[in-house]
């Protein structure tokens, strides 16, 4: 089992930015990746960020955020984030940290809200 608890959402204006933590605990051997999703009232939920795990990751980022957000992890301290940069109104959304096991289980994290002011 893998447990994920999502922090640093919050509320911040449009063009500012915010910083996502995830601490995870548990069977950390058995993770194979990681990732951030999000969903806002009404939509699917959908990949934002994924990087994998060993070396120096592979990273994957969704459209709408490529060159704003990033994503990066502490393995020492088991440890995943996603710095948000330019937010935008339609950032706003349920953050959810992801993580899939060498098994293909999926676990999340309970989510954080990020609300983007106009």
């Amino acid at each position: 089992q893998v447990q994920l608890v999502e922090s640093g959402g919050g509320l911040v204006q449009a063009g500012g930015s915010l910083r996502l933590s995830c601490a995870a605990s548990g069977s950390i051997f058995s993770i194979n990746a990681m990732g951030w999703y999000r969903q806002a009232p009404g939509q699917q939920r959908e990949l934002v960020a994924s990087i994998t795990r060993g070396g120096r990751g592979r990273t994957n980022y969704g459209d709408s955020v490529k060159g704003r957000f990033t994503i990066a992890r502490d393995d020492a301290k088991n440890m995943l984030f996603l710095q948000m940069n330019s937010l935008k109104p339609e950032d706003t959304a349920v953050y959810y940290c992801h993580a899939l096991s060498v098994t293909f289980f999926n676990y999340w994290g309970q989510g954080t809200q990020v609300t983007v002011s106009s």
